[in-house]
Formats: structure tokens, sequence, C-alpha cells
């Protein structure tokens, strides 16, 4: 299983950051621990493989910019 960590800009308060999981968790099904956190800007899940091109696309079609993907 994998960590992955999304620079997530535009969120505001905590239904931001709920918006945020939600799109994850559409794309990611199987997406577990998904944490975001508005004041550092991050969102963070585990999960084996993601399509990294739609997780990107879902969340800014969401209203929020993807600024980097880390997969650790």
């Amino acid at each position: 299983m994998n960590k992955y960590s999304l620079n997530v800009e535009g969120m505001m308060c905590g239904m931001c950051e709920a918006h945020v999981q939600d799109a994850v968790r559409k794309v990611v099904p199987t997406a577990k621990k998904v944490k975001a956190n508005r004041k550092k800007n991050i969102v963070t899940f585990k999960a084996e493989e993601v399509d990294k091109e739609l997780l990107i696309k879902t969340i800014t079609e969401t209203g929020y910019t993807v600024s980097d993907l880390e997969i650790a």
C-alpha cells in the first residue's frame, strides 16, 4: 500500500476539506485514512493503485488546484 500526498490549494474551511476528501473517495473507493488539512494545503491517503490523472482532474473539477502529487 502506498501513501499519497497532494498539495491542494483553495481549501478555506471544513466543508472544503470534506469536498476534497469526497473527491478522493469517488476516484479511489479503496482509499484509507483520507485526510485533508486546509492550513497546510495537503491531502493524504493510502491506497494501492491510483489513476493519478483522473484524481487530479476530479479535484480540479471540484474547484481546487492540485500543484503536486507525491507517492511514498
